[in-house]
């Protein structure tokens, strides 16, 4: 059986799509097998390897409209993911999944429907990687019922900690009324700058504050110029830079991940 998790955080430009990248293919190094779902209209994670949104014909976006249309729509599998040359699979996206959160708005049991898309695909896979939108809407709260955990990504700035509490509380209604067995992975610092004493404070500030009930990774994300430019190669750090200190960080995380189990 495999482990869902989503890469959830409201706020913008903390590092999830590339969390959620360098995460999977970390753990696919560790010869689990991985499906990443973009569940952004952005189309961020589908660009980031090599992808273009336009020219796809079936994403996430297919299957969540189908899923409103008909609740016993059997889903083809291989017709939807996309075996990429990173040793991961992808479930990409398109812009039109930025009009289904309206879509879902009407439909019963709108909570479950990524959870049940989900299911069909947790027999083939070691992990279930969820790339979630900067927001707190029917999507990010359809991957949070779908999930096992949630990793929190947080850049290492003041202002990165003012939506924590609004995503946890969002977390603890969701496992207090819909998925009781939703647990916070971890929260992940990113964008680590470890010259400056901003950076360091901000890491203090999050160990002493979440760290006695939530579980803080030991290895934080450094600030790079080569993990920013590896998307507009459409390509991860692995391909792009592989010796770089960011990739060696999200290898340390996904075995931290591993032995979470």
């Amino acid at each position: 059986m495999s482990k869902v998790i989503a890469i959830a955080n409201q706020k913008g430009g903390v590092g999830k799509t590339t969390t959620a990248i360098s995460l999977g293919i970390s753990l696919s190094k560790f010869n689990k097998k991985v499906l990443l779902v973009d569940l952004d209209g952005q189309a961020n994670l589908t660009m980031s390897l090599g992808y273009d949104p336009d020219e796809l014909e079936n994403t996430i976006t297919n299957l969540i409209e189908n899923r409103i249309k008909d609740y016993n729509y059997k889903i083809e599998k291989d017709r939807y993911f996309i075996r990429t040359e990173e040793s991961v699979n992808l479930l990409p996206a398109d812009i039109g999944l930025s009009s289904i959160e309206v879509k879902m708005l009407n439909t019963i049991n709108r909570e479950n429907i990524l959870k049940n898309i989900i299911r069909d695909f947790r027999i083939d896979y070691d992990y279930i990687i969820i790339d979630c939108l900067p927001s707190l809407g029917n999507l990010t709260i359809n991957a949070l019922v779908a999930a096992d955990s949630v990793i929190i990504p947080v850049q290492s700035q003041y202002l990165s900690l003012k939506g924590m509490e609004q995503l946890l509380e969002t977390i603890q209604g969701i496992k207090a009324q819909i998925n009781p067995s939703l647990e916070v992975e971890g929260i992940l610092l990113t964008m680590y700058d470890k010259r400056t004493n901003l950076s360091k404070e901000v890491l203090e500030s999050v160990r002493e504050t979440y760290g006695n009930y939530i579980k803080v990774f030991n290895n934080v994300i450094s600030v790079s110029t080569k993990i920013a430019e590896a998307p507009s190669q459409g390509v991860s750090i692995f391909k792009y830079q592989p010796k770089n200190e960011v990739a060696r960080s999200y290898e340390l995380l996904a075995k931290e991940v591993i032995n979470n189990e």
